[in-house]
């Protein structure tokens, strides 16, 4: 199954429903504590703080949504409230890994500036996936005339691709192919996770 026909079985069916925001949530928190992870204790800058503030945001905004499918459902973020929990709780952390490695390989970077090059990378790559994902879930619930929203996230997430964007091309002196590395890690995490939701859909 694609995405939108994983999503499609997700929305019409309320306990999914719920553990598929509760996912989302805990992927956005997730996102979070990788940026607060990554920051100087001193060099912080106004754009760290936003994203982190925002990520976290979206973290409890999806949480909150909840209510509008079952009251009280996925109070945590324990495994028997996630789908696809073990793909999930370790998508983030997979990729960081995995970027972080190729970056030492690639550049020799070492503590911050291997911490601060492999946020780019990572937020980025997760923004791409972000900026279609969002937009397809979007889209099925508004086909199914469910309450639940993400519109604002969308606008958020685009604001932080392009922030990304930016910052990628000023660290590595616009060398482009850092980004497609990224996608390209980012891609292989993806399809597994896909294909754990599309086997969690059909049992």
């Amino acid at each position: 199954m694609d995405l939108k026909q994983i999503l499609e079985r997700i929305v019409n069916d309320q306990s999914m429903h719920s553990k598929w925001l509760n996912t989302l949530s805990m992927m956005e928190n997730a996102g979070a504590r990788k940026i607060k992870a990554c920051e100087h204790p001193l060099l912080v800058s106004e754009m760290i703080l936003k994203h982190a503030s925002e990520e976290a945001r979206h973290a409890y905004y999806l949480k909150k949504q909840l209510s509008k499918i079952q009251e009280g459902a996925c109070p945590t973020y324990e495994a028997s409230y996630l789908l696809a929990p073990k793909q999930s709780q370790f998508y983030l952390d997979a990729l960081d890994l995995r970027i972080c490695k190729w970056l030492k390989q690639s550049y020799h970077w070492t503590g911050y500036e291997l911490k601060y090059a492999a946020y780019l990378l990572v937020t980025y790559a997760i923004e791409v996936r972000a900026e279609h994902l969002y937009p397809v879930y979007k889209d099925v619930l508004t086909s199914t005339g469910s309450n639940v929203k993400v519109n604002t996230i969308i606008t958020e997430e685009e604001g932080h691709l392009k922030e990304m964007k930016k910052q990628i091309h000023i660290l590595f002196q616009g060398d482009e192919r850092v980004a497609t590395r990224a996608e390209e890690t980012e891609q292989i995490l993806y399809e597994e996770w896909l294909q754990a939701l599309s086997t969690y859909c059909k049992s």
